[in-house]
């Protein structure tokens, strides 16, 4: 559903994409982990055209992303993206934030937007704030509305980058069952995320990076049984021991 192909990006002179190649099948959960600065979230943006790429291709079911022609807000539409600093509306309520996607974008009516929000936030369990403002919420709870606004689209696939690491402690495990659950019932998703129980409890594979590459590229059990690179066994053995 997504391919990546020989992907590189520059910020000015430094590069930090190079050469990345990857690619996602439907209902698969890829998860992208590594070090801080390795390129990771910038990978994930390039996926829906939020970062431009200077080399190579990217290609989302039969769209070619950095095609001059493509329409990157309907694709965008297609492509959930949960951001780590969640991105709601701050002065509209909690409905009316995961509603104005389906109205603007995709044409629903007042009331078909109203009922599939409603549906989306008893998903994530949030039902009984729908009235709420966001700064009203937890960062959890914020981010689990962000999820819901993502889903109301019909995306085909879900993109999330870092979704826990602003959230306290006791509010990740709420947030990481609604992607369990979403795993679970075969979205497709690609993750970018420190947490690797999450990983291991449901990626299909893992895509190690550092320093703009991406370095491992595993099954998942092989990637946490048995990492071929001396980087990815160091960066295991630093997050894992604890």
């Amino acid at each position: 559903m997504i391919k990546i192909e020989n992907v590189s990006k520059w910020y000015g002179s430094f590069k930090v994409l190079n050469n990345c190649t990857t690619s996602i099948s439907e209902g698969e959960v890829v998860v992208v982990c590594g070090p801080s600065g390795s390129g990771k979230s910038t990978l994930i943006k390039t996926v829906n055209g939020l970062e431009p790429i200077q080399e190579g291709e990217i290609i989302v079911e039969d769209t070619t992303v950095s095609d001059k022609k493509t329409n990157l807000n309907q694709l965008r539409s297609r492509i959930g993206m949960v951001f780590q600093n969640f991105e709601l509306f701050p002065h509209m309520s909690v409905l009316e934030n995961v509603k104005i996607g389906q109205q603007k974008v995709l044409g629903r009516s007042d009331s078909e937007s109203e009922q599939k929000a409603i549906e989306l936030l008893e998903r994530v369990g949030l039902a009984n704030h729908a009235s709420k403002f966001p700064a009203q919420l937890s960062g959890g709870q914020q981010q689990r509305v962000a999820i819901a606004r993502g889903l109301a689209m019909d995306p085909i696939a879900m993109l999330f980058d870092e979704p826990t690491s602003a959230l306290d402690p006791e509010m990740i495990n709420d947030v990481l069952d609604v992607m369990v659950e979403l795993a679970n019932d075969g979205m497709t998703m690609m993750v970018v995320t420190h947490e690797m129980g999450f990983a291991k409890k449901v990626a299909d594979r893992v895509v190690f990076m550092d320093q703009g590459s991406i370095v491992e590229d595993a099954p998942k059990d092989e990637f946490f049984g048995s990492p071929r690179s001396d980087r990815a066994q160091l960066f295991l053995s630093k997050i894992l021991s604890h």
